[in-house]
């Protein structure tokens, strides 16, 4: 009997419904499955039920730092779950900040930053450097089949 082998998990979260749905989408063509979270609250009943293999969430939602906030609290329940951060604080606030120090990855808590709005090839050139060989793209998932 061969077992199929199972997909890396991603914990999408952002209070845009349009952005899950459209990142969800393409995520999943790409080969992932994918639990979307409405904000803070509803990241951490999701973090309570599975822990994913990454996940991408936005910086302000319920409140303007709640993803940094989200990001500490998962790296206290789960430390080696890559995060990915995007923003659009950069084109909302005038705000530039970025992970190019030490001192930025100290308090900013996620391994990659993007600004919104983002191409979803950023998004899986940043998966597959946090996951290498966990990207798929619907050519090689079809030639896969």
């Amino acid at each position: 009997m061969t077992t199929t082998p199972t997909k890396p998990l991603v914990l999408l979260v952002d209070d845009d419904s349009d952005f899950l749905w459209q990142q969800k989408v393409q995520l999943e063509a790409a080969g992932f499955d994918v639990v979307t979270a409405v904000g803070e609250s509803d990241a951490k009943r999701r973090l309570a039920e599975r822990h994913p293999d990454l996940a991408v969430i936005d910086v302000m939602m319920d409140n303007p730092d709640t993803g940094f906030t989200l990001c500490y609290h998962i790296r206290k329940v789960a430390p080696k779950i890559p995060l990915i951060l995007v923003t659009s604080i950069v084109s909302e606030t005038g705000l530039d900040f970025a992970l190019a120090t030490d001192n930025d990855r100290a308090w900013i808590a996620a391994d990659a930053l993007l600004a919104k709005p983002i191409r979803f090839e950023q998004l899986l050139s940043e998966i597959d450097r946090l996951m290498p060989g966990k990207v798929t793209t619907t050519e090689t998932a079809g030639a896969m089949s």
